[in-house]
């Protein structure tokens, strides 16, 4: 089947290339200038990333691999700084390029480490989990954690391309996978209410990587993204709406130590803000125990509990916030997303308990 290309507007146009056995498009987009390319990938994917590399070494290029820690654990500033280091032994000038092979953590990473090596060179991205694909690789946000936050370092970079290989979720653990579904679900409620419908139709192979959807699924959510980010890729206003959910998740995330997965706390963090629409009169009752629904029908919870005064604290610390301003996401129906600023704390508390019974 030919790959699906989505491409991604804005000042630095990129394509997203979906689908199986994608990996003879790498070198088209890391192009003739490069001498040197960089391999950032997640240490326990050696089986993916040799073909990567050995892709980019029949096209001629100097390829370096250069593993980092698996999962967020990559996101440490440590790290970022033997990836610097790595780059000034391998002579890296502005006209080479970072490839990242992993999964959310590892692209965030990798993308980072392109932004701020020579105040920037060419980061493609190939993401190897749903989430990845569907989420972090997409939309040009990198960065890094401090204990403080997740993401609180990054800068805006978006990738000379992505691919995004099908094939590569097959091997995944079914929790990680089901975890990706969050991101995509989210897609539905923001603006694709077909993608809803789909699950809908069939949640057993909607958490299946090979069930009759995946390609559909990982297309519609990176077609909301694409659309959103290329006019805004800032988050200066539209693309806000894509933390629907973002803001308590990642609370719980840093709650959690960040060993809750990320589309675990995103699935919760929708569930809190479709309470809090309901309860601030903007969304009906339906529509919240349809995210209960959704989301639970895919086995992700729904239900979170924890001391909310520690998470309230958390959530000050969110990169919607203005001052001191705490700013949501919220739904005034299925694919009509508004904003709530600073809501009365009772408000938050209310949707707390809502999600926390």
């Amino acid at each position: 089947m030919t790959p699906a290309r989505v491409h991604v507007g804005g000042a630095d146009p990129y394509d997203v290339v979906i689908g199986t056995g994608v990996l003879g498009e790498l070198p088209a987009m890391i192009g003739d200038r490069a001498r040197t390319v960089a391999v950032v990938h997640a240490q326990g994917l050696p089986e993916i990333a040799r073909p990567v590399c050995g892709a980019l070494g029949e096209a001629g290029y100097a390829v370096h691999a250069l593993p980092v820690p698996d999962g967020e654990a990559a996101k440490e500033v440590g790290v970022l700084a033997g990836l610097w280091s790595s780059f000034a032994r391998l002579g890296m000038t502005r006209t080479d390029v970072v490839v990242g092979v992993g999964g959310g953590a590892t692209t965030d990473l990798a993308g980072f480490a392109a932004a701020s090596w020579l105040r920037g060179v060419r980061a493609v991205l190939v993401p190897t989990t749903l989430l990845g694909m569907v989420d972090a690789a997409v939309g040009g946000k990198t960065g890094i954690n401090v204990p403080e936050g997740k993401n609180l370092v990054g800068a805006f970079h978006p990738p000379a391309g992505v691919l995004c290989d099908l094939a590569t979720l097959v091997t995944m653990p079914r929790e990680d996978y089901v975890s990706g579904l969050a991101e995509i679900i989210k897609a539905g409620f923001i603006a694709d209410p077909e993608i809803l419908a789909l699950v809908e139709s069939d949640p057993k192979g909607a958490a299946a990587p090979d069930g009759p959807h995946t390609r559909e699924l990982v297309e519609r959510a990176v077609r909301v993204k694409a659309g959103v980010v290329s006019a805004d890729l800032r988050e200066s206003g539209l693309r806000e709406i894509l933390n629907y959910g973002h803001t308590l998740a990642h609370a719980i995330e840093k709650n959690e130590d960040y060993r809750f997965r990320h589309g675990h706390a995103v699935a919760i963090g929708m569930v809190y803000a479709a309470e809090l629409s309901r309860l601030a009169g903007r969304l009906p009752a339906d529509a919240v125990q349809r995210h209960r629904d959704v989301l639970a029908s895919v086995g992700l919870p729904v239900s979170y509990a924890a001391d909310w005064p520690g998470l309230r604290a958390t959530m000050t610390i969110d990169k919607k916030s203005r001052g001191a301003t705490l700013r949501f996401v919220v739904l005034d129906g299925i694919a009509e997303p508004g904003r709530l600023e600073g809501p009365d704390e009772e408000l938050l508390a209310a949707a707390y308990r809502e999600i926390a019974r």
